[in-house]
């Protein structure tokens, strides 16, 4: 079973992807409410996934990204945002994020997108 940190800012946000992915089967490790604690989370717990949120006080989730690819080139990151703003995109991507899904999102897609890149 697959470990997953999820990281986003809103407790309910974290809370709808806890139940969404727990009901399919992954299992939740940990849980971060900013970049920083994202960061020290990933250390920490070594996920098997991370699912990231952008906009987030102390540290964004474009900087966190580049910090856990610094600590692991291996590390496993999905992007998760309301801002589906193709700059964001691009450089969530480039920052090593896996793929990208757009909030308010459909439980299937982002169940889809994490066994996919569970699966790479």
């Amino acid at each position: 079973m697959a470990g997953i940190l999820i990281t986003d800012d809103t407790a309910f946000m974290r809370m709808t992807l806890k139940n969404i992915l727990s009901k399919s089967g992954f299992e939740i490790v940990g849980e971060a409410a900013d970049g920083l604690e994202a960061v020290a989370q990933y250390k920490a717990l070594n996920p098997d996934l991370v699912t990231m949120d952008i906009t987030m006080p102390n540290m964004d989730g474009i900087s966190a990204t580049k910090e856990i690819m610094k600590y692991d080139a291996n590390a496993k990151v999905i992007v998760c945002s309301a801002m589906g703003q193709k700059t964001l995109v691009i450089e969530a991507l480039s920052a090593g994020a896996k793929d990208f899904v757009v909030k308010p999102f459909q439980p299937d897609r982002i169940v889809d997108a994490i066994a996919k890149v569970l699966n790479s």
